[in-house]
């Protein structure tokens, strides 16, 4: 009689915000997780053979491998940006090709930067226009790798992510500080917009697609209501009990993203992106709208 299997998940990349959750969720649902990173204590990227081990028999592969785009666009940063993304992919998939077998499914991290500077409309995955310039030239080139693999057993799904808001992590921290010190006001115009997503719903969303066998190909993974950054500023300062904010004009932000080591297009890039397809496959948000994510957030 064959003894029973734990149901194994591998996580890319997953020492990171998003990777740590994910790790923490998975096993509490009985899951062994298996982790390929730069860190020492798990799966090295150069040990193809692990990998390939790791991978045999997994019931799901996520790719969460990236370095940060928090940083300035020097070149030396501009080509680990691309060749962190691209690199890691081939391994990931050239693997699988090795598996006798392979994943079931095989989510990919993407970005939802890779749509336009939009101020006029929302963009799907029907209708959105690819933007241009260099973030968007590395999600064309991260989503061609992945999906260039012809992989008969494994079904692909790019996640376009959209800003992740969890406690403890990502972007909340600065967002936080911000508003500590007065200066959660607007930021250049207020106008751009700023699609988001709670960590909750993103870890929800890849058990729902995991489950959803039809489905498959690229999927925008963002609230279905994106909001501007004014509204964005005056949610949070609601949320922490500040009525005090002052504004920051887009000369201070290129002038603090220069100290700071970082990049005013994080802040700037109007991200308006709705997820279409998820709400047609049925999928229901439990953190819908910035409120309610942010009172969950914030409440510790």
């Amino acid at each position: 009689m064959e003894k029973h299997r734990i149901k194994k998940i591998v996580l890319a990349g997953g020492t990171g915000f998003v990777g740590k959750y994910f790790s923490e969720q998975f096993k509490a649902l009985g899951y062994q997780v298996v982790i390929i990173s730069r860190n020492n204590a798990h799966i090295q990227w150069d040990n193809i053979q692990e990998i390939e081990e790791a991978l045999n028999n997994a019931e799901m592969l996520i790719n969460l491998a990236g370095k940060s785009v928090n940083c300035r666009y020097n070149q030396a940063n501009k080509d680990e940006i691309l060749r962190s993304r691209t690199a890691t992919t081939k391994i990931l998939g050239n693997a699988i090709l090795k598996c006798n077998h392979p994943p079931k499914i095989w989510i990919n991290s993407s970005t939802a930067t890779i749509y336009r500077h939009a101020m006029d409309r929302p963009m799907t995955e029907n209708d959105g226009e690819i933007g241009s310039g260099f973030s968007v030239d590395v999600a064309k080139s991260w989503e061609q790798t992945f999906f260039n693999f012809d992989l008969p057993q494994t079904r692909q799904i790019a996640l376009r992510m959209a800003i992740v808001l969890g406690a403890g992590g990502g972007v909340m921290r600065p967002f936080v500080n911000l508003v500590r010190f007065g200066l959660g006001g607007r930021q250049g115009s207020g106008k751009q917009m700023f699609s988001w997503i709670h960590l909750e719903d993103l870890f929800n969303i890849v058990l729902f697609l995991q489950t959803s066998e039809g489905l498959s190909g690229v999927f925008n993974c963002s609230s279905p209501n994106p909001i501007d950054n004014t509204t964005l500023m005056k949610a949070l300062r609601k949320e922490m009990g500040t009525s005090i904010g002052l504004p920051s004009p887009e000369w201070i932000l290129k002038l603090g993203a220069l100290v700071i080591g970082t990049e005013t297009e994080l802040i700037l890039k109007s991200r308006w992106v709705t997820p279409e397809k998820l709400l047609r496959a049925g999928y229901q948000f439990k953190f819908p709208i910035i409120e309610k994510a942010l009172a969950n957030i914030l409440k510790n």
